[in-house]
């Protein structure tokens, strides 16, 4: 049976999972709420980066990516971030969705699957 390895795991949530070759990464959000979506999509992708270099992976690698917005219409100024931080030909399946968020000063959250 596979090994499944926990990584920075509390009573609700691991900020990673490995399993065989893939990294899950728990939502992500920033850490200054006083910036508006497009500080707080380049936050995000910052420590997206971070939590992939430490499992050992990359943003090269991406699998998939679900991103929650506070509000749909922050979507363009998002993806401007997005798209300038992804590699060329690096695009993830992804799903962006407008939700309530546990804290009404986050903007965005996002979600990473990747692989090794």
């Amino acid at each position: 049976m596979a090994r499944i390895t926990r990584h920075n795991s509390n009573p609700i949530l691991s900020t990673a999972v490995e399993y065989h070759n893939f990294v899950f990464l728990s939502g992500i959000t920033a850490d200054d709420l006083s910036q508006d979506i497009a500080g707080q999509t380049r936050q995000v992708l910052a420590k997206i980066d971070a939590a992939l270099e430490a499992q050992g992976t990359d943003k090269t690698r991406l699998l998939s990516a679900q991103i929650w917005l506070k509000d749909i219409r922050d979507r363009e100024a998002m993806n401007k971030e997005w798209i300038a931080w992804l590699p060329p030909g690096g695009q993830p399946a992804r799903a962006c969705v407008q939700a309530n968020m546990a804290d009404p000063r986050h903007l965005v959250e996002i979600m990473i699957v990747a692989c090794r």
